[in-house]
């Protein structure tokens, strides 16, 4: 059988339709298929893979913590210098109230500790969060995910979650002395990199100061650059009570946190004695890798060039077809008339050596999230491939 077929039969598909594009090698911003193909990677693992694949620093770091240790004991039993010294460096970049972090296999690991968190902080069960909304696929996680396409074949779900259109004063006025938390993102990736009013989320901070409602942001897919800066929340002045991280938080390993004031996350240690346990959470390899990325990031100074190339980006990427263009940073959408269309140029674009798909809540959009690495001449390359593909589907449609 074929490595495609054997993928199909023997590893779990999320979808009838996979890409089913074949890897052999990635380096830089580059996808190299089993024919020896180059493909300029416009998703960066959903962006995970900020500083580039194959980048050489984070590999010694995993190289380098491979031959110290692996896994040696759950989550926060014993000492780990690769979670303490992370922990540390990521505290250095974070205000005072978000000092403690807790260190998770993934992003949705990281929602479902947060609400654990909010819940066990303020006695309270009611939670907020909006229609669109991305925040994991576990149970908890799917509760607060705003769309009921994705959650109807698995009701019931957590109960007491009130959804409501992201940037509307109704989810001011649903905040209120019964509220636990209200998660959400600061720039909504998957619905097409929709970008709130700054004074909506700063009504929602004021408004959870006034009520004890604990304040959640989803940077899992914003933070490490993504947006022009390090975390999306330092942009824009609002500080969450507990922030959730992930994708790129690993360096290209698996990694997920959630991150709090010490005094909240110690609510964790008692009544009861472990209130919140992973065995993988922050693996070694994971918090070295996730170190290294950040570190190589901030000496490369990859954070500064990134709204340059995102207005490179929007300038060249002009066509009739283009309905338009949203973005923040890194994190760019092309919007289409439809998903059939936006399919036809994923797929053309595919064929002309660029790799890309589409957003979860936007179908009809067309994802760019590339390695914060790409270079000016590739964002050109790949802009100039992009235009040729919907020329050609389009020719196709005549």
């Amino acid at each position: 059988m074929t490595q495609r077929q054997l993928f199909l039969n023997h590893v779990g598909q999320t979808s009838e339709t996979p890409l089913c594009f074949e890897v052999a090698k990635a380096e830089g911003i580059y996808l190299v298929d089993i024919n020896g193909k180059k493909h300029i990677d416009l998703i960066g693992g959903i962006s995970v893979c900020n500083v580039g694949h194959g980048n050489e620093y984070v590999n010694d770091a995993i190289k380098n913590q491979v031959d110290q240790y692996l896994h040696v004991m759950v989550y926060g039993e014993v000492i780990q210098s690769p979670q303490v010294k992370y922990a540390t460096l990521l505290a250095s970049y974070l205000p005072p109230s978000l000092q403690s972090i807790y260190f998770t296999n993934s992003g949705s690991e990281a929602t479902e500790g947060a609400m654990k968190l909010a819940k066990r902080l303020t006695g309270r069960s009611k939670m907020i969060s909006c229609k669109n909304s991305y925040h994991g696929s576990t149970q908890g996680a799917l509760s607060v995910m705003g769309s009921e396409y994705w959650q109807q074949a698995f009701r019931p779900l957590l109960p007491g979650i009130y959804q409501y259109d992201y940037g509307d004063v109704d989810v001011i006025n649903a905040i209120d002395s019964q509220t636990a938390c209200i998660i959400l993102e600061p720039v909504q990736s998957e619905a097409g990199v929709i970008i709130p009013d700054v004074n909506w989320l700063k009504s929602i901070r004021a408004k959870c100061d006034e009520t004890g409602c604990l304040l959640i942001l989803d940077e899992i897919q914003t933070a490490f650059g993504r947006t022009g800066s390090l975390f999306r929340f330092q942009a824009i002045d609002v500080i969450p009570d507990i922030l959730l991280l992930g994708k790129a938080l690993g360096g290209g390993m698996p990694l997920g946190a959630f991150v709090s004031s010490k005094e909240n996350m110690d609510a964790l240690t008692n009544n009861p004695v472990l209130g919140h346990i992973t065995t993988f959470g922050g693996h070694p390899v994971s918090c070295a890798a996730g170190m290294a990325a950040l570190e190589y990031m901030n000496q490369q100074e990859l954070i500064p060039s990134v709204n340059d190339k995102e207005s490179l980006f929007k300038s060249l990427l002009v066509h009739p077809s283009i309905q338009h263009v949203n973005s923040c940073g890194l994190l760019i959408a092309i919007h289409f008339e439809s998903y059939e269309l936006n399919k036809k140029v994923i797929d053309q674009c595919i064929m002309n050596g660029v790799f890309t798909d589409w957003f979860l809540f936007a179908s009809n959009a067309l994802r760019i999230a590339p390695p914060l690495t790409i270079s000016l001449q590739e964002i050109e390359s790949a802009c100039k491939h992009i235009l040729k593909s919907i020329d050609e589907v389009m020719g196709q449609n005549d």
